[in-house]
């Protein structure tokens, strides 16, 4: 099965990168977030709000899981090109490679012309950070932050467990991160109620994160550094970030640009730091935007190759067995 989950995920990658995520499409994510947004209003109010969080932690994922599964288990059981393309359709919904590019794009496009104001509003699209006041350098280190965290979250960790249990899998992982990135904050209303889907979301990313990172460093030849100096500041730098997982992203991408990541961020007025990362080598600008964009599309073919690897690897040890 793990080889029908491997042509799966490969077609995926082809479809997403073709497709993207259109708008006015019907998304499983969409769908998810609604369940989530509804469940949420009624249940996160009163008290026990910890445990009203990991019912609805189980609830969704029940639902999304048994949905998904049924779906994948009748396609193949009706033919194994059927389910393949059906699986693969699933997966491709799971993942975010064009749309990450452009958002990234959308934001470089007005830096490109000297537009600060609009550079400024397209940026607040994809961060939750204040962006009024900021400059073309701070413009860029957010968006370049949010690539390389997002290379793992929105790529490389659904396509992951994809390998691992197939459509599903990846389905349920999009729910965990939709859960995390929606109550998994640590404010009054979130801090009990989104704890388990926060959690749960640092374990389902601790493994593809890290072999995101190793895979961004292999494939792209750093700025005055070796692939070991490089490597050097991914480790010394990763685990500051105050997630245990989005670091890894940030500061492989701070190591290879050459550039420093992290500084003082604003959330509604209110004054975040974060630790740097990487080494000032140069300093940031709008081209390195475009740049993260290629880190991000060099760093994908390699991933998928190790999963290849990992998954036949797998299958031969069964066979083995």
């Amino acid at each position: 099965m793990i080889f029908f989950h491997l042509i799966a995920l490969s077609i995926a990658i082809v479809i997403d990168s073709i497709i993207g995520d259109p708008p006015t499409w019907p998304h499983p994510v969409k769908w998810i977030g609604a369940l989530i947004a509804r469940t949420e209003k009624k249940w996160n109010v009163g008290s026990n709000k910890k445990l009203k969080g990991y019912m609805m932690l189980v609830s969704i994922l029940l639902v999304v899981g048994g949905i998904s599964f049924i779906l994948v288990w009748w396609s193949y059981q009706t033919h194994i090109l059927l389910g393949i393309a059906i699986e693969s359709f699933m997966i491709a919904t799971t993942i975010a490679q064009k749309s990450l590019k452009e958002a990234a794009l959308s934001v470089y496009r007005p830096l490109d012309r000297y537009n600060l104001q609009e550079a400024r509003i397209k940026l607040s699209y994809i961060v939750g950070r204040d962006t009024n006041h900021l400059d073309e350098a701070e413009i860029t280190r957010a968006t370049v932050e949010t690539v390389a965290e997002n290379t793992s979250d929105g790529i490389t960790a659904p396509l992951f467990w994809a390998l691992i249990g197939g459509a599903p899998f990846a389905l349920l992982y999009r729910a965990i991160n939709t859960c995390d990135s929606m109550v998994g904050y640590k404010n009054e209303r979130y801090h009990e109620f989104g704890w388990a889907s926060a959690r749960l979301d640092d374990v389902v990313n601790w493994i593809p994160s890290r072999l995101t990172s190793f895979c961004m460093v292999l494939t792209n030849r750093p700025v005055l550094l070796t692939f070991s100096e490089a490597w050097k500041i991914v480790l010394r730098d990763a685990r500051k970030h105050p997630s245990p997982n989005s670091g890894w992203g940030e500061a492989a991408v701070a190591a290879i640009l050459g550039v420093q990541l992290g500084g003082t961020n604003y959330y509604k007025g209110i004054v975040s730091n974060r630790a740097r990362m990487g080494e000032p080598i140069l300093p940031l600008g709008k081209e390195h935007i475009i740049k993260t964009n290629r880190i991000l599309t060099k760093t994908i073919p390699v991933f998928l190759l190790m999963l290849w690897l990992g998954g036949l690897f797998i299958e031969l040890a069964k066979t083995w067995s």
